[in-house]
C-alpha cells in the first residue's frame, strides 16, 4: 500500500484527513479513489502538484505508484 499525505490546506476537502493508504498503481486511479470518496477534493487536485518518492509532478497522470511509494499533495508550481 502506499502512503498518501495531504498538506493542511485539503484539511476542509478531506473531512480533516492528513494521511491515508491507497492501493493504487497510478496516479490516475488514485485520484479516482480520491474523489468518489471526496467529491469537493476534485477541484484542489486539480490545482495541485504532487510528488511521488519525492519526484515533483505538475500533471502526473500515468506515474506509477509503487506498493511502498510516499505521495505528498503540494501548492502546484505556476511559470512567471
Amino acid at each position: 500500500m502506499a502512503k498518501i499525505v495531504f498538506p493542511d490546506s485539503f484539511a476542509p476537502f478531506t473531512d480533516g484527513c492528513k494521511e491515508l493508504t491507497s492501493d493504487a498503481v497510478t496516479y490516475r486511479e488514485l485520484t479516482q479513489e480520491l474523489e468518489a470518496r471526496w467529491p469537493k477534493l476534485a477541484e484542489m487536485l486539480a490545482r495541485t502538484a504532487v510528488a511521488i518518492d519525492g519526484q515533483i509532478y505538475q500533471d502526473a497522470f500515468v506515474e506509477p505508484i509503487g506498493v511502498q511509494s510516499e505521495v505528498f499533495f503540494m501548492a502546484r508550481i505556476e511559470g512567471g
